[in-house]
């Protein structure tokens, strides 16, 4: 999964979820958009279902400290690859 792919499918997430169209990637969530715990939890939810996957309680941890689109890219790609090298995972 390329980082483009990784990107369109985040930036859905916040139109279908949030109603943010084309969202700046590195703005502050909870400054630009009112981002708050509920919202948190939803994108994690979007992100659970783009992984076709859910999350560990460390992975959410590592959530935690986001702020913007771009570290949730980020965050979804160290996922992404993770899950690739673990043993039994195609």
């Amino acid at each position: 999964m390329t980082r483009q792919e990784i990107e369109s499918e985040v930036k859905k997430i916040f139109l279908r979820e949030f109603e943010v169209e084309n969202p700046e990637m590195d703005l502050d969530l909870r400054e630009a958009y009112a981002f708050d715990s509920i919202d948190a939890i939803e994108l994690l939810l979007g992100i659970e279902k783009f992984l076709g996957s859910e999350l560990t309680q460390e992975e959410k941890k590592q959530a935690m400290d986001i702020r913007t689109i771009n570290q949730i890219c980020d965050y979804v790609e160290k996922l992404v690859a993770t899950r690739k090298d673990a043993p039994g995972v195609n």
